[in-house]
């Protein structure tokens, strides 16, 4: 069989204050998030929109200790995941990918080829598939292996989506039963599901199942926590003027606060690592509007993080891939979106404080028009607060 591997992927984030602009510049430098009639103005319009949104994402990191903890979570993941691998039996190395700051994907390739991997597992850190997020990564793989003989030689094997694995159902149950037993009235809490939101388009569209896997999964995990407690699914960081799935987080929960809703216990359920979505926007924006509206408790939910139950259900999926059929790059399209009739752009960057966001594309930008408005100051972007 040769040598194993296991790829976890993750979109990244700045590591400090300093590397926000870069990691800004390397985020609009890609054309899967901003769309244009030309190449050639890619690199100019990442360069206005890093320097423009610069300090503004500077100030949202500085809210929770000058940077993103992704890099550190993802790599002690992988490290948890190693161990727990080793523990298991299975002689397997574990790398870390990021789109958009280190450790880059191709880093991690390039690691992957040097240390001889012939067998790779392609395991994205997001549980829910969108073909923005685990599909715009297998589309950049895909890239990849059909440009390098060398990475042909190698037999990989990709899990599109996992939320269903009893393995994370239980940590979810698990962290939730955690959370309500430390409120005042454990049965009577409100819990609230907030999963990051993607434009309706993408699932009316162009097909995502993002939405039917995000419900799914909240079925199964109410169904598993089998307690009293009402619960509402809403969807978080949306931006830009079009639709996005909804309720709103923050609409629905001022609308359970006027309901007479007193506790609420929020679980971040599209994330598996704490970072800017949940430590500023939940725990500080969301509180806040709870707060403000008449909530009296409001309780978060934990991430995953290295919790032993979500990294033995890792394990198990690493394990269940290499025994199961291949599964390919090509396999996980569900279905191919028409990227000439479907528009993109930037990830979330204005109304929220997220620079790390997985899935924040909405309609779009052009480079003229950003140029225009960045040099008079007014114009719908900034009134929807892009700019």
């Amino acid at each position: 069989m040769g040598r194993v591997g296991v790829l976890l992927l993750n979109l990244g984030g700045p590591d400090t204050l300093e590397d926000v602009r870069p990691f800004l510049y390397n985020l609009f430098s890609d054309p899967e998030i901003i769309r244009l009639p030309s190449p050639l103005l890619q690199a100019p319009l990442a360069w206005l929109i890093s320097t423009l949104r610069a300090k503004k994402s500077q100030e949202n990191y500085q809210k929770i200790g000058g940077g993103s903890p992704l890099r550190r979570i993802t790599e002690a993941q992988a490290q948890a995941l190693r161990q727990q691998l080793h523990q298991d039996g299975h002689d397997v190395k574990v790398y870390v990918g990021m789109r958009y700051w280190h450790p880059f994907t191709d880093a991690a390739i390039a690691q992957i080829k040097q240390d001889d991997i012939r067998q790779l597992v392609i395991l994205p850190l997001y549980p829910q598939f969108s073909i923005s997020t685990s599909g715009s990564s297998f589309r950049q793989l895909e890239r990849m292996w059909e440009a390098d003989p060398e990475l042909q030689k190698i037999q990989y094997t990709v899990v599109p989506s996992w939320y269903h694995h009893p393995g994370y159902l239980e940590t979810m149950t698990q962290l939730i039963e955690q959370t309500l037993d430390q409120l005042p009235q454990p049965d009577q809490a409100h819990i609230f599901f907030s999963a990051h939101g993607v434009p309706v388009s993408y699932v009316e569209e162009a097909g995502d199942p993002y939405q039917q896997e995000i419900e799914d999964c909240v079925g199964l995990i109410m169904k598993k926590l089998n307690r009293p407690n009402a619960h509402t699914l809403a969807y978080q960081s949306r931006v830009g003027p079009v639709d996005w799935l909804q309720p709103y987080t923050d609409e629905e929960i001022e609308r359970l606060a006027h309901q007479g809703v007193k506790e609420l216990a929020v679980v971040p359920i599209s994330f598996v690592s704490e970072h800017i979505e949940t430590l500023e926007e939940i725990d500080m924006e969301y509180r806040e509007v709870a707060e403000e509206a008449g909530v009296e408790t409001f309780a978060r939910v934990p991430a995953p993080d290295t919790d032993p139950t979500f990294i033995k259900s890792l394990a198990d999926l690493v394990v269940q891939a290499l025994r199961d059929r291949p599964v390919f790059f090509s396999d996980t399209v569900r279905p191919q979106p028409n990227l000439e009739n479907y528009p993109q752009s930037p990830w979330a960057w204005g109304l929220t404080p997220s620079a790390e966001v997985w899935n924040g594309r909405f309609a779009m930008v052009g480079f003229l028009a950003v140029m225009l408005e960045a040099l008079l100051g007014q114009g719908p972007l900034h009134v929807v607060g892009l700019l």
